[in-house]
């Protein structure tokens, strides 16, 4: 019993050992990024920890908000070999995925040789996912579920890590076809970028506007990336913590006893909602600096966990509703 309580013992203290190098290396990324993005720390904390929790995430705003720019700036900073896709409505599948040529050989043979696609990236940022139609969304869709695509009948898998960070307009805008439910649901996170405060804005146009273009470095590669997101899944999470999240997950669903939600929500989250929060609030206990989650994490993570994986009722919207109202309020239940 003593050899079994050592052994648990060593491996705590090793776990701890490995966290504190990580946590000195997500914060070395965080000034890194800081340096090229101004403001938006929010927007910045979410997209890096759905890369840290080994996931995609779903950026959403109005055009130039340096979505496209905090990507490519990630990329650098964490050494991902990345690439770029530019939604249309006339994209295709094969223009994501790649696609089979015919070659022919000096002595006349003909063989078909496959030729991939931008798909083929660790970091992958998928512009304005919602102009392109659901076919060719559902083609990088699959891959992001499945982490390799099929061509031809033969199977190609994609590089590790890999991680899509879409971005979309908001809908109101015309010539767009929004993600189905199910397809949202891929996402680990739905970051919102908003407009940024008066301070960031005036550096903005200060920084931008001059001859020097800063150019971030990077502070980790692929596999140091990798070694971060096992850390992630190793660290203990509470019972109080992960009985939080259950009960927040549960609540936001109709039919489950909460009066609230039963009145204003048409379908709530589904289990990969609990399982991207246990992800999430590990990620970020390591963002802010700490060993382990806590009930502040589950709560600040509630809003982008939980927004694309719900929907109001005709009436509750009809009222003026919002996703993001019925979300804070069942945090403030969740407190209590």
């Amino acid at each position: 019993m003593g050899m079994m309580k050592t052994e648990a013992s060593l491996d705590e203290k090793a776990i701890v050992a490995a966290a504190e190098k990580a946590l000195s290396d997500i914060a070395a990324i965080r000034g890194e990024v800081s340096k090229v993005i101004f403001g938006q720390e929010s927007v910045v904390e979410n997209t890096i920890l759905a890369v840290l929790s080994g996931g995609h995430a779903l950026l959403v705003g109005v055009p130039g908000l340096a979505k496209t720019r905090l990507v490519t700036t990630l990329g650098e900073v964490l050494g991902l070999a990345a690439n770029r896709i530019q939604f249309t409505p006339d994209l295709m599948p094969s223009d994501i995925l790649g696609s089979e040529v015919m070659d022919q050989d000096d002595s006349g043979r003909r063989s078909f040789r496959f030729v991939k696609g931008p798909v083929f990236a660790q970091l992958l940022m998928a512009d304005e996912i919602n102009r392109a139609s659901p076919r060719t969304q559902s083609a990088l869709l699959q891959a992001m579920q499945e982490y390799h695509i099929t061509i031809a009948g033969q199977r190609y898998d994609l590089p590790a890590p890999f991680h899509v960070l879409a971005t979309q307009n908001p809908l109101e805008q015309e010539g767009t076809y929004p993600l189905p439910e199910a397809q949202l649901d891929r996402f680990l996170l739905q970051v919102d970028v908003n407009y940024p405060d008066l301070a960031a804005e005036r550096q903005i146009l200060l920084e931008t506007t001059g001859l020097g273009d800063t150019r971030p470095e990077a502070i980790i590669d692929a596999q140091r990336l990798i070694e971060i997101q096992t850390l992630v899944r190793q660290m203990p999470v509470s019972d109080t913590v992960v009985d939080a999240i259950l009960a927040l997950v549960r609540s936001a669903r109709p039919g489950q006893g909460n009066a609230s939600t039963d009145k204003n929500v048409a379908w709530g989250p589904g289990p990969r909602a609990g399982q991207a929060m246990m992800l999430c609030a590990r990620a970020r206990a390591l963002y802010e600096g700490r060993l382990a989650p806590s009930l502040d994490d589950i709560f600040a993570l509630a809003e982008p966990i939980l927004q694309h994986r719900m929907a109001l009722t005709f009436a509750a919207r009809a009222e003026g509703m919002s996703v993001r109202d019925v979300i804070a309020g069942l945090v403030r239940q969740a407190k209590g």
